[in-house]
């Protein structure tokens, strides 16, 4: 195995997560329109809250011994929002091309595969995967 894949994804991970929250976190209608879809008048509570767990799974996949959680995170976020893509957002939003939807397959499957390298570090179930 590459000994670079690992910050490698890391970093693809973090940057993808890191440069939508400007944009969950100033109310930037784009955001607000697309929370809105999915969560309506909940929709800043959802948009803040997401772009909160976002910003600690990205800074969990640094963390040593850590990352494990950091990719967990990512894998349930981005699960969650190629989900919400694919049944209530639609691939395409805001005119985007499916450049939302793109970028969350590329984090779940960077998360996951994270997930996988760092299997052993989880407590408990670790040693027995």
């Amino acid at each position: 195995m590459n000994k670079y894949l690992p910050i490698i994804l890391k970093i693809i991970a973090a940057i993808i997560m890191l440069q939508t929250l400007f944009f969950k976190f100033t109310g930037a209608q784009e955001s607000v329109d697309l929370f809105t879809k999915l969560a309506g008048e909940n929709e800043a509570l959802m948009r803040i809250g997401t772009g909160v767990l976002e910003l600690i799974a990205s800074i969990l996949l640094f963390v040593p011994n850590k990352t494990w959680l950091g990719a967990f995170l990512t894998v349930g976020l981005m699960g969650g929002a190629v989900m919400s893509h694919l049944t209530k957002i639609g691939i395409e939003h805001n005119g985007d091309g499916g450049g939302l939807f793109i970028c969350a397959v590329i984090t779940l499957v960077a998360g996951g595969i994270l997930l996988i390298l760092n299997r052993k570090s989880i407590p408990i179930i670790g040693n027995k995967l």
